[in-house]
């Protein structure tokens, strides 16, 4: 872990051109953002959850952005904690993946009203999670422009690499590489202290992804939700990601249910890690993979099964 940067909301300095706005205490929906200068012009990596948030951050970024100015943003992925401030920015060049760009309307902020609400234990699960944000003064503010798989971007001389290494966490989960800096915006790809979702698969590919994220040999890391780490943090989450996998394999071959799975797992040692309950979406995620011709389930329900092992029955 990189301990001689404070898990403390607000700036923190990672290199020469790279930055970090942290939001503690990282679960659902305070998310991390980051920051990359250039001469003359900038790159923000994500925008925040609502739009009282990302004021605040662009309010903090201020001083470096005013002889810097924001010209690019990427959105890492679809989920709403990463992009529904992006309104705020749009005079910018907004980037994300195709895949990712594809999947920005289906996760607008209604979807968030929605879980909202709900009646019963969905409905206070989601007010619990999610009922400090402001979702109704988002105007959903898309990309500008996509990439496939790779793009490199010069910010003012500063290089920095975009990498698609979904589907995994979402169908098109971006990281941003300034390899020069040895720094890596990973989005949800990490979780740091918190459990690891998979909303689209498959999780072999999310191992796969953590794998090609220790090849980029970056010893500063921003993950999407938790403190920055390093090379260790990435390992942890693949830990937990093959574990869980083994785990559902095991009770898919026993003919069990994913909601039956769910209730039998044990966490062992990942029990300590915040978001327990999202052990019921990874499960389904590892069963999609084994049948791809499962009946989805829908997002209600999930939320459902995930408040149901946090104990809001």
């Amino acid at each position: 872990m990189t301990r001689e940067i404070p898990y403390t909301k607000g700036l923190h300095r990672l290199s020469e051109h790279c930055w970090a706005w942290l939001v503690p205490d990282g679960s659902w929906g305070w998310s991390n953002a980051g920051l990359v200068t250039g001469e003359r012009e900038s790159l923000l990596v994500d925008t925040l959850f609502d739009l009282p948030l990302t004021r605040e951050m662009l309010d903090g970024l201020a001083e470096i952005t005013a002889e810097h100015p924001l010209s690019t943003v990427v959105n890492t992925h679809a989920n709403g904690d990463h992009w529904f401030g992006n309104e705020l920015v749009s005079g910018a060049e907004i980037i994300t993946s195709a895949a990712t760009a594809a999947e920005m309307p289906d996760n607008g902020p209604e979807l968030m009203r929605g879980v909202l609400g709900q009646e019963g234990p969905i409905g206070r699960f989601g007010r619990h999670i999610m009922g400090q944000f402001d979702f109704d003064s988002v105007t959903p503010t898309y990309a500008t422009r996509t990439f496939t798989e790779q793009l490199r971007l010069d910010i003012g001389g500063t290089t920095v690499e975009l990498h698609c290494l979904g589907p995994a966490h979402t169908e098109g989960d971006s990281v941003v590489l300034v390899p020069g800096e040895g720094v890596l915006y990973a989005g949800d790809l990490l979780f740091i202290g918190g459990t690891p979702i998979s909303w689209a698969g498959p999780v072999t590919n999310w191992i796969a992804a953590c794998d090609r994220m220790l090849a980029m040999d970056a010893d500063r890391i921003v993950p999407g939700h938790g403190p920055v780490t390093d090379e260790n943090g990435v390992r942890e989450v693949r830990d937990y990601l093959e574990w869980v996998h083994a785990e559902a394999v095991e009770r898919h071959r026993k003919g069990m249910s994913a909601e039956d799975a769910m209730r039998d797992i044990s966490l062992g040692r990942f029990a300590e890690l915040n978001e327990r309950g999202r052990l019921a979406q990874n499960i389904l995620a590892v069963y999609y993979e084994l049948d791809p011709g499962m009946e989805r389930v829908d997002t209600r329900e999930v939320f459902r099964r995930i408040a149901e092992l946090e104990g809001f029955s």
